[in-house]
C-alpha cells in the first residue's frame, strides 16, 4: 500500500510541467465563456426620483449663485 503524495515531484507528474495526457482538457481551456451571459441593454432609463434630486439641486445651486451675485452687485 503507497501513501498519497500531496506534493508530487513534478519531474515525475507531467501534469506539473505543463504537459497534458490525451484527451485531457488543460485547465485554462476549460471554459471559454465569461459568465457574464449576452448584452441586454436596459428597458428604462433614470429613476424619477434620482431626476428630480438632481434637478432640484441644480436648481438651488443656481439660485444660490444668482443670489449671491445680487449681493455683490449692490
Amino acid at each position: 500500500m503507497s501513501a498519497y503524495n500531496p506534493d508530487p515531484d513534478p519531474r515525475q507528474d507531467p501534469r506539473l510541467r505543463g504537459a497534458t495526457q490525451p484527451g485531457e482538457t488543460p485547465p485554462a481551456e476549460s471554459s471559454t465563456s465569461s459568465g457574464a451571459g449576452p448584452y441586454q441593454p436596459l428597458k428604462r432609463g433614470w429613476g424619477k426620483g434620482p431626476l428630480v434630486a438632481i434637478i432640484v439641486v441644480a436648481v438651488l445651486v443656481a439660485l444660490f449663485f444668482l443670489a449671491y451675485a445680487i449681493a455683490l452687485a449692490v
